[in-house]
């Protein structure tokens, strides 16, 4: 097949379906961002406001619910084609937004959370692969710094919005503010999308996805338990723990027995593959975990309102605005091993910045400067490690290295989360204050300790990034593009 060198308009057409519904998944995090301290308050037992690491599930189970059911996609779409699945995905996500905002308990909440992440999680495999139908191998760059416009607008917007919500009208308007983009989407994506016959292919790897979920949720549970119960040594923190422990290792050595598992971890044979994965990991883990913790500090120590923490995080935002649509030009003309790095470096300024945080801390004068910054190095980050990724593999090759690539993100991010909620709720616990008085400046030592532990992770991610390709290649997308057709979504 051939494509066209420009973005043309049939493939805007098909952008413009993709990027609503990335829109309204990813915004839909950020504006959770901001009522963290709400749903605290909201939702306090006795009197006594939850522990963070207890809100913080709400963005935990949604991100483990998204790396859930991206494997599902390829098998749901050869049965019932991308059109009726993409449709599905929207339906799911804003029955789950009602939900949500009907919720009686924080228990509830997570649970509808769950719900609204299976619809979630759909949205972004799915659009990627048909945006990658779309526009051909040759404008893969372009194509990411396409899908990257969500990725842009969600941490501008969404806590801006979050926090103007929760201002003027409640927490529950977060949520119901999905059900007319989600109408929208709905309508758009019937007309604007391209009917196909599904073609039932390969069997769903349902051994491998009972061990996989439910060990992974299991896990962090554990870890997320280990602030309430006191130490690691509780059976509530060990026996999850271990069990999930137990699946995970389970799954990966079962992985490699089905002819098609739900991950296929043979794609790490690819060096440039592994070494974009393992970069992607450490980076989202450290970078999404620790840039959770601004908003809460905002209202907790710096007794700012949800809104006025959500304009306050927007510099980030506009920052990653700038650079992802250079470095997904960028990234058709050199190869990202040149290009990640100076990414990397700003986020690593702006993270070690943040250990220096104090109640006292000024505004302009620190934190939107250095938020700015990281937003910077995320534009530059992000997604020339996704479009390295999937340049170094062959056609057929490229759904399931994009599923790797979601799953890969979402349980990383879902780690950092549990991570720093823990570390921040036992800081918390640890800097009791003497008197009243010092509560603020107790509670911004903690922030610090936390970024502290969020700065070194993300120096981490230096290493793997190290080994990324620093010479250009062509894209083996063009080896056999033109004899196997694109898939609709990931397969498995």
């Amino acid at each position: 097949m051939q494509y066209p060198e420009k973005i043309d308009g049939a493939v805007l057409k098909v952008a413009g379906v993709v990027v609503l519904g990335a829109i309204m998944s990813i915004i839909d995090i950020t504006v959770v961002n901001v009522a963290l301290r709400t749903f605290q308050v909201e939702f306090a037992k006795n009197g006594q406001p939850l522990a963070y690491s207890a809100v913080a599930w709400t963005v935990t189970a949604y991100t483990l619910a998204l790396a859930t059911v991206i494997p599902m996609s390829g098998w749901a779409a050869d049965r019932f084609g991308t059109k009726r699945l993409y449709m599905l995905a929207i339906t799911l996500f804003t029955l789950g937004s009602i939900l949500c905002a009907t919720a009686p308990s924080i228990g509830f909440l997570i649970a509808f959370r769950v719900l609204q992440g299976l619809g979630g999680g759909m949205l972004m495999p799915v659009g990627m692969t048909i945006m990658t139908r779309a526009a051909g191998p040759a404008r893969m760059g372009r194509l990411m710094a396409i899908l990257g416009v969500p990725m842009l607008l969600g941490p501008i917007f969404g806590p801006i919005l979050g926090g103007w919500l929760i201002d003027n009208f409640s927490w529950h308007w977060i949520f119901l503010i999905n059900v007319p983009i989600g109408l929208v989407a709905l309508i758009y994506s019937r007309f604007a999308l391209e009917k196909d016959n599904p073609v039932p292919s390969e069997t769903f790897d349902f051994v491998g996805m009972l061990m996989m979920s439910p060990g992974l949720a299991l896990f962090l549970f554990g870890i997320s338990s280990i602030p309430g119960e006191g130490g690691i040594g509780h059976p509530k923190v060990l026996i999850p723990a271990l069990i999930g422990l137990v699946l995970m290792v389970s799954f990966v050595f079962y992985s490699f027995k089905p002819k098609h598992p739900l991950l296929d971890l043979r794609l790490f044979k690819n060096r440039n593959l592994s070494v974009s994965l393992i970069t992607m990991f450490i980076f989202a883990a450290a970078f999404f975990g620790g840039l959770l913790l601004i908003p809460q500090f905002l209202q907790q120590v710096q007794g700012e309102s949800p809104l006025s923490a959500g304009w306050l995080v927007a510099p980030q935002g506009i920052g990653a605005m700038v650079t992802m649509p250079i470095a997904g030009a960028l990234t058709d003309r050199y190869p990202v091993g040149r290009i990640v790095p100076f990414g990397l470096v700003g986020i690593i300024i702006g993270m070690f910045s943040l250990t220096q945080i104090t109640a006292e801390s000024s505004h302009w004068g620190f934190l939107i400067p250095v938020l700015f910054v990281m937003g910077l190095g995320m534009g530059a980050t992000m997604m020339p490690i996704m479009t390295s990724a999937l340049k170094t593999l062959k056609h057929h090759e490229v759904a399931r290295g994009s599923t790797l690539l979601n799953i890969n993100q979402q349980i990383s991010s879902s780690i950092g989360v549990a991570i720093f909620s823990v570390v921040l709720t036992n800081a918390l616990l640890d800097n009791v204050p003497a008197s009243p008085a010092l509560a603020p400046q107790a509670a911004a030592a903690a922030f610090s300790h936390t970024f502290w532990v969020a700065a070194w992770l993300v120096t981490l991610t230096l290493i793997p990034a190290y080994f990324l390709p620093r010479k250009r290649e062509e894209s083996k997308l063009l080896e056999d593009a033109d004899d196997v057709p694109a898939p609709a979504v990931p397969l498995h």
